[in-house]
C-alpha cells in the first residue's frame, strides 16, 4: 500500500526531531545548528523551518515527546502512572510509585532537560522553558503531595504542608539530582528509584 503525503511527512517530521533528539544531547543547545538537524535528518534546511518555525520550536518538541514518551497530548495528570500513584492508599507505596514515575521520565528526557538547564542562563526564550518545565513538575508533585497529606491522617512530617512537601518531592526527584548522581556520580538508574523513594519517605512520613 502506498505512503500517502501525511504519512510521509510525519515520518520526516519523526526523523527530524529524532536527530535534534541526538544533536542537542551530544553537542548542546548552542554547538547544534538548524542546518546540522537538517544534514543529520537527510533533509533540506527548509524543510525544518517550515516544519517547526525556529530551533527553539524543534527542541521545545523534542522535550515534550521525552517527557511524555510519545507524542499523545495527554498531561503528565491525565496519564495512568499518574493515576496509579493518586489511587494508591498506603503513603509509602504512593512515593516509591512517584519514584518510579520520575525515574522512567528521567530515563528519556534527563539528558534534553539539561541541554536545556545548561543553555538557559544565556538565552532568556530557553529560561523561559525551564521555568515553565519547573512549574509543570511542581504542580504534579503538589497534587501528588496533597493526595499523600489526605492518605497519612496525621498529616506529613515536621509539619510539612503539601506546598513544601511538593518542594522537597521536586527536589530528590528532580533533573538536577538525577544527572548529578546518575550521569556524573555513575549510579545506576535502578539504585537513583530506590534512593529516591527512600528519601522521600524519610523526609515526608510521619
Amino acid at each position: 500500500m502506498p505512503i500517502t503525503r501525511a504519512e510521509k511527512a510525519l515520518r520526516t517530521r519523526r526523523r527530524m526531531l529524532d536527530a535534534a533528539l541526538r544533536l542537542f544531547t551530544e553537542r548542546g543547545w548552542s554547538r547544534t545548528t538548524v542546518e546540522d538537524i537538517a544534514r543529520a535528518a537527510g533533509v533540506g534546511v527548509q524543510t525544518v523551518y517550515f516544519t517547526f518555525g525556529t530551533k527553539r520550536a524543534v527542541l521545545k518538541e523534542v522535550l515534550d515527546i521525552a517527557i511524555a514518551g510519545d507524542v499523545d497530548p495527554v498531561a503528565t495528570l491525565d496519564r495512568s502512572w499518574a493515576h496509579e500513584v493518586l489511587a494508591e492508599p498506603d503513603p509509602a507505596v504512593q512515593l516509591a510509585l512517584q519514584a518510579s514515575g520520575a525515574r522512567r521520565i528521567l530515563e528519556r528526557a534527563a539528558p534534553v532537560l539539561e541541554a536545556v538547564r545548561s543553555a538557559s542562563a544565556a538565552d532568556p526564550e530557553l529560561a523561559e522553558l525551564w521555568r515553565t518545565n519547573t512549574e509543570q513538575r511542581y504542580t504534579v508533585q503538589l497534587r501528588f503531595t496533597e493526595a499523600l497529606t489526605a492518605k497519612t491522617g496525621g498529616g506529613l512530617r515536621d509539619g510539612h504542608s503539601a506546598g513544601s512537601a511538593a518542594d522537597v518531592a521536586l527536589t530528590v526527584l528532580g533533573p538536577e539530582t538525577y544527572e548529578l548522581l546518575v550521569v556524573r556520580r555513575g549510579w545506576s538508574p535502578d539504585r537513583w528509584e530506590r534512593w529516591a523513594a527512600d528519601a522521600l519517605v524519610r523526609q515526608l512520613l510521619p
